[in-house]
């Protein structure tokens, strides 16, 4: 059949079975492995994106007929078909379709519901940005909805910290923010902190790489480890912001000794930027870490930081970057006999002024914080 043919089929079966007496038409349909079919066309690279997206609408009005029917569809390996689709289509608006029937399966599916949860999961590491994020945002509805969570997730959530997609890093912080109300809580803590500080492989081959290619100097702010770092000091922020009692978990984890060594990283000024903010909130928040930063900065390096936090990594040189990043800080409520009841009230008194902010714009911290 040429596409026209496919393309006329198609809307002219979707037209029966929207409607109002389509339940005789969809049972033959059915009958005749229209799932299956239709499952096979998103498959086919020769059919182009209007006619698969005409097949994702028709099984949208399949698993809106009702629950047996959702999970026809997840027997004959819809989810995965269905998952793949998304990662490998062009269009942004067929791609939006396939987020409709994804949500669509995962709603009053008890029997897939985890299927179709475990398949988002595995879209997180697909190379389009946009089905990237509208994974993302399918998850959060997901992962309430089947309530425990699967083991995988904390990795490939963390994974994708590393892109250079600010509307993807958005969406992964979203979700952050939900999956600390889980079992998970403590590894994606972890997990955070342990981004703030890269593995000396990692930035060593970095380092190779420069030698034997000069060209690598103009990407090396884009290198995936140090897009991490950035965008886990940035998180931090946003957990410790937002739960007093997440920001001593994140004490405990020695959340301090990483946010300082990513301060000291000259290779990437984001990293430096973010990592300061944050430290700056645990500064006024927690004395002890007022105290043990000074000491461990020093009294030059230590003023600049409280003159402008954000503009730090600008004034800092060579020899105050080594401090930073070797610093020996291990500022741990073990080591702190109480936490201040007025540092408490200042980051509740205007908790959610305060945490829209620093979502959506977190550049705005600095002064915020000082209001």
């Amino acid at each position: 059949m040429t596409g026209l043919e496919l393309e006329k089929i198609l809307r002219s079966i979707g037209i029966f079975l929207s409607a109002v007496s389509s339940n005789r038409y969809l049972l033959e349909f059915l009958e005749i492995g229209g799932v299956l079919t239709l499952l096979e066309i998103l498959g086919v690279e020769k059919i182009n994106e209007e006619d698969k997206k005409e097949s994702i609408k028709l099984l949208q009005i399949i698993a809106n007929t009702g629950r047996k029917y959702k999970e026809l569809i997840c027997e004959s390996y819809g989810v995965r078909a269905i998952a793949e689709f998304l990662a490998k289509s062009k269009s942004e608006e067929t791609q939006e379709e396939v987020q409709v029937l994804l949500e669509t399966l995962v709603h009053g599916n008890p029997k897939y519901q985890n299927q179709v949860y475990k398949g988002l999961i595995a879209l997180l590491p697909c190379e389009s940005p946009k089905a990237q994020r509208l994974a993302l945002q399918t998850l959060k509805t997901a992962q309430s909805i089947v309530g425990a969570t699967h083991p995988s997730i904390v990795d490939r959530v963390l994974t994708v910290l590393s892109t250079v997609h600010l509307e993807v890093q958005y969406e992964a912080i979203e979700l952050i923010k939900d999956l600390i109300h889980y079992d998970v809580r403590l590894p994606l803590l972890k997990g955070l902190v342990a981004l703030l500080m890269p593995p000396v492989k990692e930035t060593s081959k970095l380092q190779a790489k420069i030698f034997s290619d000069s060209s690598i100097l103009q990407t090396t702010t884009q290198l995936p480890v140090f897009l991490q770092q950035a965008a886990a000091a940035k998180t931090i922020g946003i957990l410790a912001r937002n739960d007093l009692n997440l920001a001593v978990e994140l004490l405990n984890l020695r959340v301090v000794h990483g946010l300082m060594s990513a301060m000291g990283n000259t290779d990437h000024s984001n990293s430096q930027r973010l990592a300061s903010l944050t430290l700056e909130y645990f500064v006024q928040m927690f004395p002890l870490v007022e105290e043990q930063v000074r000491k461990s900065m020093g009294d030059e390096l230590y003023q600049l930081f409280l003159n402008d936090a954000e503009i730090l990594y600008t004034k800092i040189d060579s020899i105050q970057a080594d401090i930073l990043a070797a610093n020996k800080v291990n500022a741990t409520t073990d080591s702190c006999e109480c936490i201040d009841n007025s540092s408490i009230s200042f980051s509740t008194g205007s908790n959610d002024m305060n945490q829209r902010g620093y979502t959506n714009d977190f550049e705005k911290l600095h002064s915020k914080s000082k209001e």
